[in-house]
């Protein structure tokens, strides 16, 4: 059975996912078997499994870290927010359906067994699970029926890290009145203290890191620097959509729609040095990019509704005429469709029907059923700015409760407008350099300046400098005893 060691923090963003992926690496590199663990997860980034389960992306960089397979025992329970009120339930993988924070509250008690089936398993495969927590554990109008934080702790008799975010003020009253707000029982859990994103001599600190050390009763073992790194995320409180709006060669403006999901099937973009990708949520801001990317979205009526209202709609429509290439991805295919219909009322209890944006000949259809699946293939028959795609293979996959009688192909389009069901198709170069470089030349610029781009390369050298980061900044041999003897 493996041994293991919980992250948890003192709010939201405080650094947990990224954390858990930093020690799952070194673990790696120290040659343990490792897997990172988190019992419920609340985000709307996701991401299907080889074998057609649904788990957050956390726990795929997590997994990605520690050079593994994701699998969905890493996270046996992911919510999708559908409203500022309600979610859709997924348990080990499969969609049970819309719950309201109130139901879930009164029955989440009830998937204890599927969350210990998923954790024990794991651990009988592994050396070391490093499990993560959500938001905060003094949340003590929560404890009562935790699954997620010290709940989950006593669960599985895990020794817990408290982290706290000193780039957001407030750090000592973060860490120690959370403490504070412990149980003696939990108390006695928090092994050590963590202080993240910090900017500056750490010598100043040290007055105040000994006195935190008496008011916790834990030693402070680690404070890891501001991090600048090209990790995957998925918190709604990301920086990505705050990025700079400097309009490059390249200017991509993707629709921050207000329940976007999988933003960051876009992040590859981020990494062509004359490329700029803008978050836009108002009309102020839209200007005049060279591609328009509406994402996907767990509302998307609601969203075309936002869309329409904020007028953003009416300037979309108007470049589209202009020629401007406009791509929509999962939900955002479907909103550039003619019609969008939810009989089952399987995304909203309130809107049935909608008109779409009419610039793709589709019309969807929800069904009760969601589908997820990974799908490989070669793209063809599509024409336009994108022709050049053709013959390109392309892999990724699906999460959808919409149908349309074009979904089998992987990407249609409409003179310059395009859509895809595919989630995850620009991580393949070829595709997202045939993109830039149509882009390019539909601006009369050079297209064989644009840089070749190696994304899994990328990929496994930001999870060595966040290793090596998180390694130098933190005490490795507390940890390592940590986990060794627990108490």
């Amino acid at each position: 059975m493996a041994k293991n060691i919980m992250i948890q923090g003192t709010m939201s963003n405080v650094g947990k996912s990224i954390i858990c992926a930093g020690l799952c690496r070194i673990f790696r590199q120290d040659g343990y078997r490792t897997a990172p663990f988190k019992s419920q997860n609340m985000a709307l980034n996701s991401f299907i499994t080889k074998d057609g389960f649904e788990m957050g992306r956390a726990q795929v960089v997590q997994a990605e870290a520690a050079g593994i397979e994701p699998d969905v025992r890493m996270n046996p329970i992911l919510l999708k927010p559908t409203t500022d009120t309600g979610s859709q339930v997924i348990i080990n993988g499969k969609a049970i359906g819309n719950m309201n924070a109130m139901s879930y509250y009164r029955k989440k008690r009830e998937f204890i067994p599927d969350i210990l089936d998923a954790y024990n398993s794991l651990a009988d495969e592994n050396d070391i699970i490093v499990i993560e927590g959500a938001g905060s554990p003094a949340e003590i109008n929560l404890k009562q029926e935790d699954i997620v934080n010290m709940g989950l702790s006593e669960l599985v008799d895990a020794p817990v890290l408290l982290v706290g975010d000193i780039d957001r003020g407030g750090v000592f009253a973060q860490l120690f009145g959370t403490v504070a707000l412990l149980e003696k029982s939990e108390q006695t859990r928090v092994k050590g203290i963590l202080i993240n994103k910090f900017r500056g001599d750490r010598s100043i600190l040290e007055p105040g890191l000994k006195i935190l050390e008496k008011l916790c009763k834990a030693p402070v073992i680690g404070v890891i620097p501001y991090m600048h790194l090209d990790i995957d995320d998925e918190d709604s409180l990301t920086e990505r959509f705050h990025s700079s709006q400097l309009h490059k060669s390249i200017d991509i403006a993707v629709i921050r729609l207000p329940k976007i999901s999988n933003f960051t099937d876009f992040a590859p973009f981020e990494n062509y040095p004359d490329v700029s990708l803008r978050y836009v949520n108002s009309v102020r801001d839209f200007g005049h990019p060279d591609l328009i990317i509406i994402p996907g979205t767990k509302s998307t009526i609601a969203d075309l509704l936002w869309l329409r209202g904020t007028g953003l709609e009416t300037l979309i429509k108007q470049a589209a005429v202009g020629k401007t290439p406009v791509l929509g991805i999962c939900g955002g295919y479907q909103i550039l469709g003619k019609y969008i219909s939810d009989p089952c009322r399987s995304e909203t209890d309130t809107i049935a029907e909608c008109m779409g944006m009419d610039l793709l000949p589709v019309e969807t259809v929800f069904r009760q059923e969601k589908v997820q699946r990974q799908t490989t293939g070669r793209i063809s028959g599509i024409s336009g700015i994108f022709s050049s795609l053709n013959g390109s293979e392309y892999h990724g996959y699906e999460i959808h409760m919409g149908q349309d009688t074009k979904d089998l192909l992987p990407v249609i389009n409409c003179g310059n407008i395009y859509g895809t069901y595919i989630h995850g198709i620009f991580d393949d170069e070829g595709i997202s350099d045939t993109i830039i470089e149509s882009l390019r030349k539909n601006k009369g610029l050079p297209a064989d300046t644009v840089s070749k781009f190696d994304l899994r390369q990328h990929k496994e050298e930001q999870y060595d400098l966040l290793a090596k980061t998180v390694r130098s900044s933190l005490d490795m041999d507390h940890i390592y005893s940590i986990i060794e003897n627990k108490w």
